[in-house]
This record gives C-alpha cells, structure tokens and sequence, in this order.
C-alpha cells in the first residue's frame, strides 16, 4: 500500500535550522520520494518503508533539539504527481 506523507517539524528553540536541515537531509538519503516546500516537507512510498524511516529519522531529530512539534498528515495512496486542475 502506497502512502503520502506531510510533515512540517518544528523545534521549540531559539535555534532550529540546522535540525530542520539535518532530518530533511536524511529523508533525502533514504530513497523514498522527497518533495519540499516552505512551509512542510512530503514523503511518498510504501507504507512499511516509509514509516520506518520515518520511525528512525524522527527519534533522531527529536534526540538533537530540547523541545519539538511534529505534524503529521498521511494519505492512503501516493499522491506524488498530483497537480492542480484550476
């Protein structure tokens, strides 16, 4: 079963980049379908795949700032190649 993830991390810090950074980092290294924006980043694969990285890259981010938010949207299918049609 293919999913789509929406994820916008956010450190309760004053600084919060480089921990920003380093997750989007390691999603990109995994091989799953990684797309960005401003405002959150998405993840696109097959669901045992996808939430086990997330599992992993998740706990690391949290371990390496003091406090954290993590929203979470799934999708049951992969919506990767979605475009607008207005």
């Amino acid at each position: 079963m293919n999913i789509s993830v929406e994820l916008t991390l956010t450190p309760l810090q004053d600084s919060f980049e480089d921990q920003i950074i380093a997750f989007i980092l390691k999603l990109r290294e995994s091989g799953l379908t990684v797309l960005e924006n401003p405002l959150s980043t998405q993840v696109y694969g097959e669901y045992d795949q996808v939430m086990k990285i997330l599992n992993k890259e998740i706990k690391t981010a949290f371990e390496l700032m003091d406090k954290g938010l993590l929203y979470m949207k799934i999708v049951k299918s992969d919506r990767s190649d979605y475009e607008p049609h207005f």
